[in-house]
């Protein structure tokens, strides 16, 4: 069963977005983000710094090293992957139940970003297979979304969002390409349209990783580029009935950018890596506010009973804060 927080990014009202963006695009003017919040949303975004705090007993059971990645909170329950450095860099995901209690919920699953489709399954970015794979929960069965693109497998997909319509759209940059033999001769994002074509988002920027999608769906964004230092950014693309349009940087000088989560009045929450925070961004880019962290961090999603619990993954930890209003779920 699909989380309550999931409803404050139901796509009514999506035909006020469309006829704005058309409008946009014949009149040449420039887009501007969608400001109105979506039915059942309220409260107020975080400002200042704040920190967050490591979730009890939540530690890597072995000290050999590895990232915790792709929070996603289904029913009761945050789902993440847990993949270390070894040869295929092996994965599973786990499960942290509302007793508190941590779990494997899917053995070897070869993955790395998580997501939630419309019917509870998880859609992940699976290395080992290098392509799109969805989990079902109950049976733990994997079958393959997106394998190739031009006869090819990629890369190692990362990162996900999935639209209204059941469109994806995912990341696939060159970090754990080894994983398996193969792959594509550049680092994109694409797109998997519902009946499975699969098609090129932006194929000029360098390991793109975390994506998101805004509440109406009118707009992906993307953060990536560069290899380090202040050289990231964060990338917006408008979608009109799902096709992306040509993308611009909405952030720029961010450290080694990760994942990503949206709150429901659509602020970004975008994760610097090895700068060990998280950054919130409104709509139009501004810097709203800083959450800190202990430890490198991979990726954000919104949970708990409310959905106002913000949680972060990271190298083997696992951190919460609470808000003032709920998110997206992955």
């Amino acid at each position: 069963m699909m989380p309550t927080t999931l409803r404050c990014f139901s796509p009514r009202g999506a035909a006020a977005p469309t006829l704005r963006l058309l409008l946009a695009a014949l009149l040449g003017a420039p887009l501007a983000p969608v400001s109105a919040a979506p039915p059942g949303c309220s409260g107020v975004a975080p400002s200042g710094e704040l920190i967050a705090t490591r979730v009890p007993g939540t530690a890597p059971a072995s000290a050999e090293a590895g990232l915790y990645e792709g929070p996603v909170w289904i029913g009761d329950a945050l789902y993440f992957s847990h993949f270390t450095f070894g040869p295929g860099f092996p994965s599973r995901i786990l499960r942290l139940g509302p007793d508190g209690k941590l779990g494997t919920a899917i053995d070897d699953s070869g993955s790395n970003g998580l997501a939630v489709d419309a019917r509870g399954n998880i859609v992940a970015g699976t290395h080992k297979f290098k392509g799109v794979s969805r989990f079902d929960l109950v049976s733990g069965k994997r079958s393959l979304v997106a394998g190739a693109y031009q006869g090819k497998v990629f890369n190692s997909p990362n990162d996900i969002a999935i639209g209204a319509d059941g469109t994806i759209y995912f990341t696939d940059p060159s970090f754990q390409r080894a994983a398996a033999p193969g792959g594509q001769d550049a680092t994109r994002v694409y797109r998997v349209a519902p009946g499975g074509k699969v098609t090129v988002v932006d194929g000029g920027l360098a390991n793109p990783n975390g994506i998101a999608l805004s509440p109406a769906g009118d707009m992906l964004y993307v953060s990536g580029g560069g290899g380090g230092g202040e050289r990231g950014v964060l990338r917006a693309y408008s979608l009109v009935r799902g096709a992306p349009g040509k993308g611009r940087d909405l952030v720029s000088g961010l450290a080694v950018p990760d994942g990503m989560s949206v709150d429901c009045l659509g602020n970004l929450y975008v994760t610097e890596h090895t700068a060990q925070r998280l950054r919130v961004f409104s709509p139009a880019g501004k810097e709203l506010a800083v959450i800190k962290v202990d430890a490198n961090i991979t990726n954000a999603a919104f949970g708990g009973a409310d959905g106002k619990t913000l949680f972060m993954t990271g190298a083997g930890a696992l951190w919460q804060i609470r808000l003032d209003l709920p998110g997206k779920p992955y």
